[in-house]
């Protein structure tokens, strides 16, 4: 049976603020407490899911989740009324505050890892959302995102969700930022790699580990997801992520590598050991695994993580030839661009266009393409049984970016966050959403209503 490769991109949320609570994000880190723009963040994401829509690629979307985030709030110790509990965490602990508004769960490449039924024993698609422990920002987002996944592909015909991995520095888990399908086609069985950025447990199992920024997946993790996924053990391969990479900024494996089908492109100093794991890759691989290793003297990794070459999504047309979508970044950084249109004008590759995507505001966070998209390969039964609600469509384009700008702002700062107007203006929107979306009930304001 044919599969697709559904995109899935966040909704950048009503709340998007830069704060650099991301250490090891370099962009993140760099823009904080600079104005942000929610309205053109949200627009700009929607204009990526009209492009791939419009390239004839299947592409849906996942609502934002509800900021400010007042259980939280509770559990660090600010009680009362919202008004209450914002106005305190304001004027004692800002910082949290703007965690709790965070709306970083549009980069939904950290939602899960999803296994396509094609790779696991018994046929059916696999999820476990990410428990993102490295950051409070990120780690409040697992709960709500398992209910999501849950409540969007019900059928437990095709479907398996398991629960987010125990929250613990052992098992840290960063979703599918960190994992690879490589495979001859979309409904072909996959070679599945997992990147991790350190061992939890056997500290002397690689031979660096980072000194400025922390490594987030952990191999105790990445080996518990492909186990509870019932993947073939001969069809995987485990890779550690460069440590001197790390603390350049490289705190994903979709920052410095990305792969579609039979093309892997990363950057040589991606991976520990790195011709170890391209030999692997390749002794393991059925098919023409074609891997294109851009060398550092062509970019080097910290023109890399600025640019977010890496981080461009890599799809695959109707007519078989392959596109990247690309970050503006990219097309006006000279070194990049030529390593594109040669991409572009070797006949060896599939890859024949390329898109550039204005996301400023989602790469001023530390988000590019990549990041802000959750790839799920469905065959055609799989998709019809998964809720029709999210998946894109012009109507509903048109629907949503009416919907941005009316309840939008065109400016925010995260001294911002403590006006009590934001708290209402977000839940109306996301009321509004949730109607617009056929969701019903999935907020937790909703079912206190």
């Amino acid at each position: 049976m044919h599969t697709y490769e559904l995109n899935i991109d966040g909704l950048v949320g009503p709340t998007h603020h830069y704060a650099g609570l991301a250490a090891g994000n370099i962009a993140s880190t760099t823009n904080a407490f600079t104005v942000s723009n929610p309205q053109a963040a949200a627009l700009q994401g929607l204009a990526k899911m009209r492009l791939l829509h419009s390239l004839g690629l299947k592409q849906a979307l996942l609502p934002p989740h509800q900021r400010p985030n007042l259980r939280l709030l509770h559990q660090l110790g600010f009680t009362g009324s919202p008004k209450q509990q914002i106005n305190n965490a304001h004027r004692t602990a800002p910082e949290l505050l703007s965690a709790c508004y965070s709306a970083s769960s549009m980069w939904t490449a950290n939602a899960a890892t999803v296994s396509a039924s094609q790779d696991t024993a018994d046929k059916r698609v696999h999820f476990t959302p990410a428990n993102l422990i490295s950051n409070l920002h990120r780690h409040q987002e697992a709960d709500f995102s398992s209910q999501l996944l849950q409540k969007l592909f019900q059928h437990e015909n095709h479907f398996v969700h398991h629960p987010v991995l125990p929250r613990s520095l052992i098992t840290g888990d960063e979703g599918a930022a960190n994992h690879n399908r490589l495979c001859k086609t979309h409904s072909s069985p996959a070679l599945n790699l997992f990147v991790y950025g350190k061992h939890a447990l056997k500290t002397n199992a690689d031979s660096a580990q980072p000194v400025k920024f922390t490594a987030r997946q952990t191999y105790e993790a990445s080996t518990a997801v492909a186990r509870s996924h019932q993947l073939n053990p001969d069809k995987i391969v485990f890779a550690c992520q460069n440590a001197q990479s790390i603390d350049q900024g490289v705190f994903h494996n979709d920052v410095i590598a990305v792969a579609n089908k039979s093309v892997f492109i990363l950057h040589e100093h991606a991976f520990q050991h790195q011709l170890h794991v391209l030999a692997e890759l390749k002794h393991k691989a059925d098919f023409d695994l074609q891997i294109i290793e851009i060398r550092n003297e062509q970019l080097t990794v910290a023109n890399a993580v600025q640019s977010y070459l890496f981080n461009s999504q890599l799809i695959t047309l109707p007519d078989g030839s392959m596109a990247l979508i690309a970050p503006i970044e990219c097309e006006t950084n000279e070194q990049v661009k030529y390593i594109i249109d040669n991409l572009l004008s070797d006949n060896s590759n599939p890859i024949t266009y390329v898109h550039y995507m204005d996301l400023k505001q989602s790469m001023r966070n530390g988000g590019g393409p990549a990041c802000l998209r959750l790839r799920v390969p469905l065959n055609k039964k799989e998709l019809a049984s998964m809720h029709q609600g999210i998946l894109i469509n012009d109507q509903l384009l048109n629907q949503l970016e009416t919907w941005v700008m009316k309840h939008y702002r065109t400016h925010l700062h995260v001294g911002d966050l403590a006006d009590p107007l934001l708290v209402d203006e977000v839940l109306e929107a996301l009321e509004a959403l949730t109607q617009l979306l056929q969701l019903d009930t999935i907020y937790p304001f909703q079912y206190e209503m």
